[in-house]
Parts: structure tokens; C-alpha cells; sequence
């Protein structure tokens, strides 16, 4: 894998329920396009369709490679109930380097 694919990022992603992220998160950690996927309640305000709407939903933080985000995306839009998926990614611009090399190993 070349340096920029090694390169750690964090996803992040927007799920309507409990039974969606944990789908998605499993998945994720079980075909190693993740090294780990965190759950948080969020509510979120935002336009669809028009309207401005209000919805309690959890963010996953998802921790893989730069190499993995295209499988990632194509993972979330497969089991992901949303027309438009909230799928943003943040390079890591540094951190404990145990902690890196874990998540390039489990992501390997």
C-alpha cells in the first residue's frame, strides 16, 4: 500500500436508528474496512425536500485507511436506509502512533 493509502482518516456518518448503525458498524469492522466504529446521539437540524427538519440519529466515527473509503461508501449505501447518506471524511493529522498502526493493521 502506498504512504497516502496508509493514511489514517475518520468517517463520519449519520444513522435515523440504533438497529441501522450497529448494521452498519458490524459490517464495517467484520469485512476489515474499519479498525473500530463509535456510536454517538446526535440530533441534527437540516433542509430536505424544502422543509426544515429535526431528527434524533447517531453519528458513527468510523477509524480506517484512506485506502478503505471507497469500500466504505460503497458498504454504507448498500445498508444504509437514507436517500442521501450524511458520509464525510477528516484526515488524521497525527496521534498516538500505536493507535495508528492498530487501525492500519486491522484495516489490512
Amino acid at each position: 500500500m502506498r504512504d497516502m493509502e496508509r493514511q489514517v482518516v475518520e468517517m463520519q456518518i449519520t444513522c435515523g436508528s440504533e438497529a441501522e448503525a450497529t448494521t452498519i458498524a458490524d459490517a464495517l469492522v467484520e469485512r476489515r474496512l474499519a479498525a473500530c466504529v463509535q456510536a454517538l446521539p446526535i440530533r441534527s437540524t437540516y433542509r430536505w425536500q424544502g422543509a426544515i427538519e429535526r431528527d434524533d440519529e447517531l453519528l458513527l466515527l468510523v477509524k480506517t485507511v484512506a485506502a478503505r473509503i471507497d469500500d466504505v461508501c460503497a458498504t454504507v449505501h448498500e445498508l444504509h436506509s437514507y436517500d442521501v447518506p450524511a458520509l464525510t471524511v477528516v484526515e488524521v493529522a497525527g496521534g498516538s502512533d500505536d493507535y495508528l498502526d492498530w487501525v492500519r493493521t486491522e484495516t489490512s
